[in-house]
């Protein structure tokens, strides 16, 4: 069984856009972009969209 890793606040996890698991807001990354606390609920954890 794969395990996947969901990234966080300050990791920069590469090119895509990362959902807050908490409030929904969507932060669209370039490569070396590093993932912000959410600005609308200040959560760290995000999934990957796309």
């Amino acid at each position: 069984m794969e395990v996947m890793m969901m990234p966080s606040a300050g990791e920069k996890p590469g090119k895509g856009s990362y959902k807050c698991e908490k409030c929904r807001f969507v932060a669209d990354l370039e490569d070396g972009d590093a993932l912000p606390v959410c600005p609308i609920c200040k959560y760290t954890g995000y999934v990957k969209l796309s």
